[in-house]
This record gives structure tokens, sequence and C-alpha cells, in this order.
């Protein structure tokens, strides 16, 4: 039983959880391959904060651009984050959308591993 938090004790609590349950059966090998393609993939919550902040003085969007949100990127765009509110509640939000990111990328990650496997 692999342990997440001696390969990537970085992880905010929820998303740690998340993650153990992933790699729980993986071997040691197999958790610190996902731990090394993982940590390339995730989103820091703070580089969505200061993204969102860049969105609320400068260009709004790109907060949904580094979560790979393309249209909602391009709609915050070319509306100015939906007149500033989508942007303020992003900048609520910001843990929210950085976890949500990083449970797909944890998914593909272990999809990923799995394919690999067999």
């Amino acid at each position: 039983m692999a342990s997440i938090l001696h390969l990537m004790p970085d992880l905010e609590p929820d998303e740690m959880r998340y993650v153990q349950s992933l790699v729980q059966d993986l071997s040691e090998d197999e958790a610190r391959q996902f731990a090394s393609i993982y940590r390339s993939r995730r989103r820091e919550p703070m580089l969505l904060l200061i993204t969102t902040i860049i969105g609320f003085f400068g260009v709004a969007g790109i907060q949904r651009f580094v979560v790979g949100q393309i249209g909602l990127g391009l709609l915050y765009f070319f509306t100015g984050g939906l007149c500033l509110v989508g942007t303020i509640v992003d900048l609520i939000n910001h843990k929210r959308l950085a976890y949500e990111y990083n449970v797909k990328e944890a998914d593909k990650t272990m999809g990923m591993l799995r394919y690999n496997r067999y």
C-alpha cells in the first residue's frame, strides 16, 4: 500500500484524501510513477488565485485557460469576466477550481497507469 503523503506532501487535504484513495492499491514504484506524472499536470490553487487577480485588474479569463476551460476563458475574455461578476466568483472559488481540475488530472493519470499496466 503506497502512501501519497510521503510522495507528495504539498497536496491540499481534500486533494490528498482523493489521491490517496486512488493510489492505495498501487505498488510503491507505481505510486512514484503516478506522483511524478501527476505533479507535472496539477495546478496549484495559488496559481489560479494569481491569474484570477490578473483577470480582475487586466485580462480576464486566464484562470479558465489555465484549467483547460477554453470556451469559458474566451467568454470571460470578451465579456470582461462577465462584467467582473464571474471573476469575483472565481476569486472566491479558486481553490475549488483547482481541486476540480486536479481531480480530473488525477483520474487521467490513473487511467494512463492502468492502460500501461495491461
